[in-house]
């Protein structure tokens, strides 16, 4: 076939759109959206072979644009914006970066249990706002140094997350349908607990879910009130696992003493209490999302399109849905 033409649904940074024209080959040619619109969004697929994509939606009408797409490549690992059924039926591949993310992600999930737990934005806008006061955060912050931490999920970004952990005198420990083998546990020093038991007895929980059906709503107002009272609560997954209003509630009545939140059941979640509350730490999505790690991210996204182009096998963990190659 020609030299593939790929379209980019999201609106990168330009320092970020500098780095996808020097990664893809020599040949291929490119679009971006003008605009997060979904008018310039089904524009930008118009006519393309293949698609990347970030956090755009890819939705029925942006398929219906792109007769002759072939593949899409998640530049990430959740693909719950994916139109995937219509992929399936019109015999689209769809990949993701399983991992591609882990490390970054991590790093965030660590952040917003510190500055949950130290009410960093609090004591910030107090200390701009010419307050000096340590006494009134001496009542009230507290240190991640002997709490029992509890990871919603053990995979990539579990892992890369316990590593950092291990540096800090925690107890740690994880959910996960897949149990771990022993000698995982042990490099990882983190022991596997049923559900409600880690929500019960862990001061801090952090998720590290995809949202699927079997997910959604996990964090419910019943497991909320299940939790440790006076938990932090920290999401850099997917908003819809948790019940967003429950939440609310239970910041209010101190059930939760905080919540570091990087993802909501709507995005951008204009109107949300959660965004005026003192008790949370708010980030819009970004946990993935540094210049450093993005030059992988799309070195990784080129060699999968190279590979399903050529008619090779994709990592197994990359692939979603992979129709028959005549």
């Amino acid at each position: 076939m020609p030299q593939p033409h790929v379209g980019f649904l999201d609106r990168f940074h330009p320092e970020i759109c500098a780095t996808i024209v020097r990664a893809l080959p020599e040949g291929w040619t490119y679009k971006f959206a003008a605009s997060k619109e979904p008018a310039d969004q089904v524009a930008a697929a118009a006519g393309i072979d293949l698609l990347f994509v970030m956090a755009a939606p890819v939705t029925p009408d942006i398929l219906a644009a792109a007769p002759n797409l072939r593949f899409i490549q998640k530049l990430g690992a959740g693909v719950d914006r994916i139109d995937l059924k219509t992929c399936e039926q019109r015999g689209i591949a769809v990949a993701r970066l399983a991992g591609g993310n882990a490390v970054p992600v991590a790093e965030h999930a660590l952040l917003m249990m510190l500055a949950s737990l130290r009410r960093l934005v609090v004591m910030d806008r107090r200390t701009r706002a010419g307050e000096w006061d340590k006494e009134s955060a001496r009542g009230v912050n507290r240190q991640l140094s002997g709490k029992r931490v509890g990871l919603v999920g053990f995979g990539a970004i579990g892992k890369a997350l316990a590593k950092m952990l291990s540096g800090f005198d925690i107890e740690l420990f994880y959910f996960d349908p897949i149990v771990q083998q022993s000698d995982v546990e042990k490099q990882y020093r983190i022991r596997s607990l049923p559900l409600d038991e880690l929500l019960q007895t862990c001061d801090i929980v952090s998720l590290h879910l995809p949202l699927m059906p079997e997910t959604a709503g996990m964090i419910s107002r019943e497991r909320i009130y299940k939790m440790k009272r006076g938990a932090v609560l920290v999401n850099c997954a997917r908003g819809g696992l948790i019940d967003e209003d429950a939440l609310v509630t239970a910041l209010n009545d101190g059930q939760i003493f905080a919540a570091g939140l990087d993802a909501f059941s709507k995005e951008p979640p204009i109107g949300s209490p959660l965004l005026t509350m003192e008790q949370t730490v708010v980030t819009p999505h970004l946990g993935g999302a540094t210049v450093d790690n993005f030059k992988s991210v799309i070195e990784k996204a080129v060699q999968n399109s190279l590979q399903y182009l050529d008619g090779k096998g994709l990592p197994k963990a990359d692939v979603v849905f992979m129709p028959k190659q005549g």
